[in-house]
């Protein structure tokens, strides 16, 4: 493992570094954020930075032929294989640094992946990286869907959404029936060597992210960030509001910003009093076209219990010693 390093806290707009490494060249949709969360990381990080992408939207987009967004060195990794890549690559610093066939220097490694390939099917991989002592950081942009295949529902849609998976109908109107994974926390309790683990969203608030993935980066050994990231497409709404909704999903309290750091877990967002109703949130998106009132009202009630009836919003779902739904 590498010597802790401190990386300035950026505390405005204007110490953001101005040069870009994830620029002009990608395929993006108008609109998307996760290819926020690509650019921010990458500023956060600089450039002695490896970037490492799994199967997923974001990788179609970025590896148009003979043309791509990075400005620093990239690597296409398997859906599955998010943190097998981050960890091979950094393991492979290593050997090089202590061969002397690299100068010692400080190489940030991060992995990225959507929620098929990092909450789903990549998440053994990722289980085996945070158990080592390797410096990498992995990333998972959640945005709701397998988007790269057409929007289809994976353990991180969220309940009552339409995908092509889960359409709605008139016989059974709501087919997603199932609350998100909890992927964050389930991490932290399973991997209580790592010393950060965090959520975030791209857009707010601002500058979370860029120095939650400076902090991610400057503790050493292995780290893990949540991202929620809207997506126009899979959840229809108009590509001008991508920040809008981000901003919503904090201030409904329906994605709680928090980290955890050497075991210690803080809320580095709280929600205004009262919290803005998550109907102006769902309404917003044409994938709950088909709610009704009681639909809002249930996911109303979700968000209220976590906010109210757990431990830590969002973090541990336990109080008077019960699991708490």
């Amino acid at each position: 493992m590498t010597d802790e390093i401190v990386f300035e806290k950026i505390r405005g707009i204007h110490n953001v570094l101005r040069e870009e490494f994830y620029s002009s060249g990608h395929r993006t949709c108008e609109g998307c954020e996760p290819a926020m969360v690509m650019r921010m990381f990458s500023k956060a990080a600089g450039p002695r930075t490896i970037a490492l992408g799994t199967t997923g939207c974001m990788y179609v987009a970025n590896t148009a032929y003979m043309t791509t967004p990075w400005v620093i060195p990239w690597m296409h990794a398997q859906l599955g294989a998010g943190g097998s890549s981050a960890l091979g690559t950094s393991a492979g610093l290593r050997a090089l640094m202590k061969k002397g066939k690299i100068p010692k220097e400080k190489i940030n490694t991060i992995a990225f992946c959507g929620d098929l390939g990092g909450a789903d099917m990549g998440l053994a991989a990722i289980s085996s990286a945070l158990q080592t002592d390797y410096d990498l950081l992995i990333i998972l942009y959640d945005n709701e869907s397998a988007a790269n295949t057409d929007i289809q529902a994976t353990g991180m849609t969220t309940w009552g959404a339409q995908t092509t998976f889960t359409p709605t109908g008139s016989v059974k109107r709501i087919m997603q029936n199932r609350w998100k994974k909890n992927v964050a926390p389930m991490l932290a309790a399973g991997h209580p060597n790592v010393k950060y683990i965090a959520t975030a969203i791209a857009s707010y608030p601002p500058l979370d992210l860029l120095n939650k993935v400076r902090k991610a980066l400057s503790v050493g050994g292995p780290t893990f960030i949540h991202t929620l990231a809207p997506c126009p497409k899979g959840w229809d709404y108009h590509p001008r509001y991508s920040d809008k909704l981000g901003e919503l999903a904090a201030r409904t309290g329906i994605f709680p910003v928090y980290e955890i750091e050497n075991g210690v877990a803080r809320l580095t967002y709280k929600p205004p009093t009262p919290r803005v109703p998550v109907r102006e949130y769902l309404e917003m998106q044409g994938r709950f076209a088909h709610f009704k009132d009681e639909d809002f009202q249930y996911v109303q009630s979700h968000v209220d219990a976590m906010w109210e009836d757990w431990e830590l919003p969002g973090i541990v779902p336990i109080k008077d010693g019960r699991i708490k739904s």
